[in-house]
């Protein structure tokens, strides 16, 4: 059984109320777009970590992570990529891959809105965990927690601050 900790859009920026939301987490899966180098560093101080890159990551970042991650967790395959769209929308770079081979897990970012959809068609969970971070246009900063036990996804948790409570801390 693992415990995850899931979030994307960072842009920077790490609110310190997100170490506690992940405090019990066995790994940290980030969807892109770090920001900079050192906070996925941080990230990766405090617990196991696997990340892709993002459209506004630099170079340093696009270094140390890849553009899309695929694995096994427990008996779950998990594909996390950045810009990879959502259940009947799915980006042209990985549509062809996903209907090939569809994965139990697709994760994405970008969007900056939390998103839980089951794909019917291609019988897989997609998670988007929306933006931790405070820059973009959401309204609500947000990640996620989950377990994974054997092939099960399981106990989905949702952290979540209002933007403007974000800047002002």
């Amino acid at each position: 059984m693992k415990h995850i900790g899931l979030l994307s859009d960072t842009h920077g920026f790490l609110h310190q109320r997100l170490f506690a939301f992940f405090e019990k987490v066995d790994e940290i899966w980030h969807a892109g777009d770090f920001g900079t180098l050192e906070l996925a560093d941080q990230l990766s101080a405090f617990k196991p970590m696997k990340g892709v890159y993002g459209n506004i990551d630099g170079q340093d970042v696009r270094v140390v992570y890849p553009q899309h991650q695929r694995f096994m967790c427990e008996k779950v395959d998990v594909w996390i990529t950045h810009i990879g769209g959502y259940p009947g929308h799915y980006e042209r770079f990985v549509k062809p891959e996903i209907y090939r081979n569809p994965p139990n897990l697709f994760i994405s970012g970008h969007s900056h809105i939390l998103k839980v959809i089951y794909d019917k068609e291609l019988n897989f969970l997609h998670i988007n965990p929306g933006a931790a971070g405070y820059k973009g246009f959401h309204k609500k900063c947000t990640a996620v927690r989950f377990v994974i036990d054997g092939e099960t996804i399981k106990d989905m948790e949702v952290w979540e601050m209002d933007r403007n409570e974000v800047i002002k801390d």
